[in-house]
């Protein structure tokens, strides 16, 4: 079965699953030197349209997820929060969370934002390659995400 991305509701069965794994992963890997990690979840109703979506991808069952959000405007710029991108081990190196981004800022477009941001931590430096390599510019922080260390942009309106 070829990959496939869908919206699926945050609160689904396969998104706890994967949220949950994607938290452990954090945990277990969180630079000690930062302090303890911070479990939390972003609350289901915030990745509803018109103001979020969450989609998962599928090959041969759940390999990965991300949401996006609506978040307070900056001025005149619409901004969408992406948050949860995970993709299991299994997952890797397939094209899982260039899938998922593409769903998220196809979107964000669509409920009419004109920039993406998102936060990730310096440690997960394939996640920040894949951002800078897709257009996102380091910002200053637009959150108080203790978990994070580095916060992007990208226009795409």
């Amino acid at each position: 079965m070829p990959l496939q991305v869908r919206s699926v509701p945050a609160d689904a069965p396969e998104v706890d699953a994967l949220l949950d794994a994607y938290l452990d992963e954090r945990e277990a890997t969180f630079p000690s030197a930062q302090g303890s990690y911070s479990r939390k979840r972003t609350p289901a109703a915030e990745f509803v349209p018109p103001n979020g979506t969450f989609v998962v991808a599928y090959d041969d069952g759940p390999v990965g997820c991300g949401g996006l959000r609506r978040i307070a405007d900056d001025g005149d710029d619409v901004r969408f929060e992406v948050k949860h991108v995970y993709v299991t081990p299994v997952g890797r190196g397939k094209g899982v969370a260039t899938a998922v981004m593409d769903a998220l800022e196809d979107a964000a477009r669509g409920f009419g934002a004109t920039s993406v941001v998102l936060d990730t931590n310096d440690s997960l430096v394939a996640a920040g390659a894949m951002y800078r390599g897709r257009g996102y510019e380091r910002v200053a922080p637009f959150n108080e995400n203790p978990n994070a260390t580095a916060w992007y942009r990208r226009p795409v309106g």
